[in-house]
């Protein structure tokens, strides 16, 4: 398979959730699909756990969507950098309690190590920076 092509598999879950198109969400992954959120230590084995952690995510930021900066792949492995913006405009479930609202948009940096096999994904790592995210919809003065 070529590099571009698992680029495009890798990638298709991001595309299917910015359109918040959840039966192409479950198109896009394996049943056993593992996903794990480093900065929230959220994790989910399967196609209803992941879908949802995307879900709320999506009930938080109806517009959110990723934009990409940069994308490399080698042997099963894709590794996507991107950038996810939003409005705040529904509840965020966190460790710590739900969190209102805000009105505020978002531009958070990411990187998301994807797994891919059978033509679909296998598995999801996502890195984010927590602390940005919170700064910006003003709940942390954190840098």
């Amino acid at each position: 398979m070529s590099q571009h092509s698992m680029i495009d598999i890798a990638k298709a879950p991001n595309s299917a959730y910015g359109k918040k198109d959840w039966e192409a969400v479950k198109a896009s992954v394996t049943p056993g699909v593992l996903y794990d959120e480093i900065a929230t230590h959220r994790k989910g084995k399967g196609v209803e756990q992941f879908l949802a952690v995307l879900q709320g995510w999506g009930k938080a930021f109806p517009d959110s969507k990723a934009t990409y900066q940069n994308a490399v792949a080698s042997g099963t492995t894709v590794v996507l950098e991107l950038t996810w913006h939003g409005t705040h405009t529904g509840p965020l479930e966190t460790p710590e309690g739900s969190v209102a609202a805000t009105g505020k948009h978002i531009e958070v940096p990411a990187c998301m190590v994807v797994e891919v096999g059978d033509g679909k994904v296998k598995s999801i790592r996502h890195y984010f920076d927590m602390a940005t995210l919170m700064r910006q919809l003003g709940i942390s003065k954190a840098a």
